[in-house]
């Protein structure tokens, strides 16, 4: 009978990890064979330096993981492999693969923020940002409003205009904050900054839909030019990132929305300093 320690426990949760993460596969097959406690310490060894396996002699792995060869080569026949040699030539094939697809997803987001820059010298980007510069440019009073990674954004956005140009503040919990009681002389001197990557967050959306009731000027920053969020506000200024989520986690990159508020309070500043220079 095993013996249950906490190296034995501490093996089982590393194997199972390794499963989860891995999408309920093993290595290059795509199902999990049936593995004793012998093949565990194997696999063990294997996943502790998958780069040097391909170098080394079955006796070596053997030696590594206190096993014996012959314990080796049933462990590779359980991988569909005839022997030792035929499991390294599928184990530095897999290994590559990972290599590859690790490059690949870094070129794709390396490329979306390129291809989002080059976009930046866009006619149509360049109007939306005129419009939004021009708008904020009337207003004393710039509120932030964002939920999730886009409420950090609007904390920063708050930050930042504040300290280059106006007023701003950050609305922390959009659902509770009582829009109805703002006053129709401050609603006209107040522009909203809605930030979403979806365009489709239901606190925001709802948020705008009380604001309506209310004469304060809207900007967009989203993703997607169809989104609720586009059509709900004046001027949508909108970068067309991948979204990108892990489980119910957004993770899209916010590189994006963080140009776009930089962008626009370094344009206004600009253009009040050259106002003021006019006037004098």
């Amino acid at each position: 009978m095993q013996t249950v320690t906490k190296e034995w426990l501490l093996t089982r949760v590393t194997i199972l990890l390794h499963f989860v993460t891995g999408g309920m596969k093993m290595l290059f097959l795509d199902y999990q064979p049936e593995l004793n406690e012998t093949d565990i310490e194997i696999y063990k060894v294997i996943l502790s330096d998958l780069n040097q396996i391909s170098k080394i002699s079955v006796r070596e792995l053997a030696d590594k993981s206190h096993t014996s060869t012959a314990s080796v080569l049933r462990f590779c026949k359980k991988f569909r492999c005839t022997g030792f040699s035929e499991f390294k030539v599928y184990l530095s094939a897999y290994v590559d693969s990972l290599t590859e697809e690790k490059k690949v997803k870094t070129l794709d987001f390396e490329s979306e923020l390129l291809n989002f820059l080059a976009r930046t010298q866009d006619k149509f980007f360049e109007e939306k940002i005129d419009e939004a510069v021009h708008l904020l440019m009337e207003k004393e009073l710039i509120v932030f409003v964002g939920v999730g990674s886009s409420n950090i954004v609007a904390e920063y956005g708050a930050l930042y205009f504040s300290s280059l140009f106006n007023m701003a503040i950050r609305i922390e919990d959009p659902s509770n904050y009582p829009i109805n009681y703002v006053s129709s002389e401050l609603a006209k001197k107040m522009c909203v900054v809605a930030l979403s990557v979806s365009g489709e967050t239901t606190e925001i959306i709802n948020y705008l839909n009380h604001l309506n009731l209310s004469e304060s000027s809207v900007i967009g920053v989203t993703s997607s030019y169809n989104s609720t969020l586009s059509r709900l506000v004046d001027i949508a200024i909108t970068y067309n990132i991948s979204l990108e989520k892990i489980n119910e986690a957004d993770i899209t990159t916010q590189i994006p929305a963080m140009y776009i508020i930089e962008k626009l309070a370094k344009t206004v500043r600009n253009k009040k300093a050259s106002t003021n220079e006019y006037d004098c």
